[in-house]
């Protein structure tokens, strides 16, 4: 059998240990353990597999020329590898995207954020370039109106699971895979928590992509309510809404206490919100949070002043108190 070490600190990870499993020799896994109830390390512990959470470039080389592996899988890794590491072992990589496209960061999210049609998982071997490599397996799947980054990892995750152990012994066999077209190739860069703010002026179709590419296990998307930061998890745009020829996105139009939603102006139609969470909160209807139609959503100027406001009485209070 295949002797394969598995580099992996994601939620692809689990799917492609199984997969190693049915097919492969697993020598062990370099994983940054941050919880006991990981399903990972679960299915680790269950197989004997060491668990090495170090996950320094440093321990990988060392497991390396500990273990000589045939093959080092990587599947959710935050590195990008030196060419003197990757020239110890032959590399193969998963990659959410359907490459040479979406080299990079956050595939999923931004496809969803770009309102792409189609998103996929590409197997390749590890070259020095950033996702460059020849591609040993691909398929597209298509993303749904409703899909969210959830649904479409799930979905991914499925395929890995059904073709990575094939696609490392095949290639263990002697398979080079297809060249990519590096001329085709776009990229995505990192995104951070700051980066899921809601503008409001927007159109429906892009802050409905935004929350959906954001979900759990992401950060989410957000916006603010009364000066503070509030999650938004669930929301659909609403078909044929009434025509706002005067209109202030961000303003709320209707809310139902018995369905929980609250419908939101957007730059040119209406988003219904239905799930929300202020920040350390729980998780709730948006209509228990949001209660009036004279509301407007998003950090407006009048919000800053008056939270300013109230900083220099209390500084002025503070003070006089020390005086």
């Amino acid at each position: 059998m295949v002797n394969v070490l598995l580099i992996g600190i994601g939620t692809t990870t689990f799917s492609a240990l199984e997969s190693l499993l049915s097919k492969c020799n697993v020598q062990g896994i370099v994983r940054n353990v941050d919880s006991e109830s990981d399903p990972v390390v679960s299915l680790a512990q269950q197989a004997g597999l060491p668990i090495f959470s170090d996950t320094s470039q440093q321990q990988i080389k060392s497991l390396l020329l500990k273990f000589q592996p045939d093959c080092v899988v990587v599947s959710s890794y935050n590195q990008i590898l030196p060419a003197e590491l990757i020239e110890l072992s032959t590399f193969i990589n998963v990659h959410y995207s359907p490459l040479p496209r979406y080299r990079g960061r956050a595939n999923v999210n931004w496809a969803i954020i770009n309102d792409e049609t189609t998103a996929a998982i590409t197997i390749h071997k590890i070259s020095p370039g950033l996702d460059e490599g020849n591609i040993l397996f691909q398929q597209l799947i298509s993303i749904g109106f409703d899909d969210t980054v959830a649904t479409i990892y799930d979905k991914l995750n499925a395929i890995q699971g059904q073709h990575l152990g094939d696609t490392v012994v095949k290639t263990f066999h002697g398979y080079e895979g297809v060249p990519q077209n590096s001329a085709e190739a776009t990229y995505g860069c990192t995104r951070l928590p700051e980066d899921g703010e809601i503008n409001w002026s927007a159109a429906t179709r892009s802050i409905d992509c935004l929350i959906r590419a954001l979900v759990s296990p992401f950060p989410g998307a957000y916006t603010y309510f009364k000066g503070k930061k509030l999650l938004v998890w669930q929301a659909k745009p609403v078909g044929n809404p009434p025509s706002y020829v005067g209109r202030i996105p961000g303003r709320i139009i209707g809310r139902s206490k018995t369905e929980g939603f609250v419908d939101v102006l957007t730059g040119d139609g209406v988003l219904r919100i239905f799930e929300v969470q202020f920040t350390g909160g729980e998780r709730t209807a948006a209509a228990n949070i949001i209660k009036s139609v004279k509301s407007t959503l998003g950090l407006r100027t009048s919000d800053l002043l008056n939270h300013i406001q109230l900083l220099e009485e209390q500084i002025t209070k503070l003070k006089e108190n020390a005086k």
